[in-house]
């Protein structure tokens, strides 16, 4: 009966972290080709006042997204377990990543 206490044991990460960082950022490219896609196809075919309010809203969009990505990945790096991500910005991402491939589908069609 010694006085032996046991250690939690420490979380080891492994690769987790940074497989994290590059879905972030392999998403935020995606969502700049996407953007860059939408503004060409508006372009290409004319200026048009719907055609430039669609590619205002692409772009809007992207820069949420950015924003988010921006947050998480700066979270991801500051720490080796960084608290998980909140609701409403999952929920932002989510919603600007599928409004803008569905504006981007739409321009280009």
């Amino acid at each position: 009966m010694g006085g032996v206490t046991e250690r939690p044991q420490e979380r080891d990460p492994g690769l987790q972290p940074e497989r994290t960082r590059l879905a972030w950022r392999r998403t935020t490219l995606s969502c700049t080709v996407a953007a860059i896609l939408a503004a060409r196809a508006a372009l290409h075919h004319g200026t048009t006042t719907l055609s430039v309010l669609a590619c205002a809203l692409c772009l809007l969009l992207w820069l949420g997204f950015l924003a988010v990505a921006h947050r998480r990945l700066t979270a991801l790096a500051a720490t080796n377990r960084p608290r998980p991500l909140a609701p409403r910005a999952a929920a932002t991402a989510t919603l600007c990543t599928m409004a803008l491939a569905v504006c981007a589908m739409a321009m280009v069609l």
